[in-house]
């Protein structure tokens, strides 16, 4: 029975995908927002996936980290393995797309024998969320989005809060109009966290103009700043308004409970709305008949360049036309940045170009379908031609469907990010595009060439690589201050140890719960 690779979060591909790939590994046991399902077909909508129970977890291990849990009479075999004939031809298809070694690791998430549920609201507590699909998730809890999502759900509970559904950003540079039900499952993520905190959609009438407290929450905040000084709002005010919902919780040193609670809104809350999730699995349907695929996180968009400054490869005016775009966008507060030092930093996505050269390197052979998971590329064509002469089966969204499917999705980013994520947690293998830039620069500076020297590098680098579990890093040693907190790895990056046990362990704590 073959099992899926799964997707993985942002990491840092300037250490070979340590970070990224690994973490990726631990949130596939975690979080998957679409079932698996036969390519011949794609079903009425099911009920969304759920986190499997224990016993519905295979002995798989290592590879069960990065890959979606499915039952047998769902599972694919990849293509018969061949040759390569790429640059590293040491490689078999097969070893490419094989699994790791095996881990014992479940998903646990439920509460503790002592955990207190919702009780009764001290005031409400509304939220806006900033930033991209993956911000909203975690301050909620997928992209930046859904990680504030989730960090409000845990800040609610600390607080007796009763949460307001949150509101989407609309101020972003795409102006995206989506509310929260058009990306997520708003019923599901209300009765799901019913023992947890009490969700609604909409103030009460008669506070809908009540005075609130707005508050910039401290970042990377542990429990007692919101017991203490946050709590104490609910004296003068029955309505607090959250202005900052990202980063707004630390990291480590929390209780138990409330790590697992932010993984259950992160990962069994929010699931898609049914929308997406049937266009998501149509989409997955049909990039599968290519056969075992890539998912290729290529953030070569104009977004992103103009907002981290990176303009490595493009042309003076292009790089113009980004500073352009930050210097007029009042909300990116950093206006001037080097260009080179935030590449040298690991900040920048690789360019087009870089990808294929990586892919190539790791023994990709050019029959090899990628799906571009990816808003509009900067520059278009002329940008990603040498990575379409190396891959021809290069899709993304627009390729696989119709300007007539995808109406709905279009002018909605976070819609459309969603439908990409999709693909991606599908995926058997899927790939962040950051750094490697030491590298690409011996190859622009001639001093290494593509081929046999090359592959042996990324390969012996990449060896160790592929997304086994780990503890998540604290921070760096001798920072302080902020630095420490940001050189922390991000707690929804690598849930473990928190949300992650090993199955011995787990069984032998639950049958201890039991009795």
């Amino acid at each position: 029975m073959q099992q899926k690779w799964r997707w993985r979060t942002l990491g840092v591909l300037r250490r070979l995908l340590s970070c990224a790939i690994g973490s990726i590994g631990l949130l596939a046991l975690l979080f998957a927002h679409v079932r698996l399902f036969p390519s011949s077909q794609v079903p009425n909508l099911p009920d969304s996936y759920k986190l499997p129970m224990q016993q519905e977890i295979g002995l798989g291990g290592e590879r069960n980290w990065m890959v979606e849990v499915a039952p047998p009479h769902l599972s694919r075999s990849p293509l018969p393995p061949h040759k390569l004939d790429g640059a590293s031809g040491n490689l078999d298809l097969d070893k490419l797309w094989k699994q790791p070694q095996k881990q014992d690791y479940v998903p646990c998430v439920e509460p503790s024998l002592t955990y207190k549920s919702t009780g009764e609201t001290r005031g409400y507590l509304i939220v806006h969320t900033n930033g991209g699909l993956n911000q909203m998730r975690a301050g909620v809890s997928t992209g930046k989005e859904q990680t504030k999502i989730c960090d409000m759900v845990a800040v609610a509970h600390i607080l007796n809060a009763t949460l307001v559904v949150p509101e989407l950003d609309k101020r972003s540079f795409w102006q995206d109009t989506s509310n929260f039900s058009d990306v997520f499952d708003e019923d599901h993520f209300i009765t799901s966290l019913a023992n947890d905190v009490k969700v609604i959609r909409k103030l009460p009438k008669e506070l809908a103009t009540a005075t609130r407290a707005v508050k910039h929450f401290r970042s990377w905040s542990g429990v007692d700043y919101y017991q203490d000084e946050i709590a104490s709002l609910w004296e003068d005010y029955q309505v607090i308004r959250a202005a900052k919902s990202d980063s707004r919780l630390a990291n480590n040193n929390l209780p138990p409970d409330i790590q697992k609670l932010r993984c259950r809104a992160c990962y069994e809350a929010l699931r898609f709305s049914p929308r997406i999730e049937a266009m998501g699995k149509l989409l997955v349907d049909r990039m599968r008949s290519y056969g075992p695929y890539i998912a290729l996180h290529l953030r070569y968009e104009k977004d992103m360049l103009a907002f981290s400054g990176c303009t490595h490869d493009l042309s003076p005016e292009e790089a113009d036309d980004l500073k352009l775009i930050r210097e007029n966008t009042v909300y990116w507060k950093v206006k001037e940045i080097d260009s080179m030092e935030q590449r040298a930093k690991g900040y920048c996505p690789l360019t087009p170009k870089e990808v294929g050269i990586f892919l190539t390197a790791l023994g990709f052979p050019s029959s090899t379908p990628i799906y571009i998971a990816a808003g509009e590329i900067y520059g278009g064509d002329s940008h990603m031609a040498e990575l379409q002469s190396r891959y021809p089966i290069l899709m993304n969204k627009e390729k696989l469907a119709s300007a007539e499917e995808l109406g709905p999705f279009i002018n909605h980013s976070s819609q459309m990010a969603a439908l990409d994520y999709i693909v991606s947690v599908e995926s058997n293998i899927f790939i962040p595009s950051k750094a490697l830039v030491h590298l690409f620069d011996k190859i622009e500076q001639g001093t290494l060439k593509e081929g046999r020297k090359l592959s042996t590098h990324v390969i012996e680098l990449h060896k160790r690589r592929q997304g086994s579990p780990r503890k998540r890093k604290g921070p760096i040693s001798g920072t302080r201050g902020t630095d420490r907190f940001r050189s922390e790895e991000a707690f929804y990056v690598n849930p473990l140890p928190d949300c992650l046990c090993h199955k011995a362990s787990f069984t032998l704590n639950t049958s201890v719960m039991i009795q």
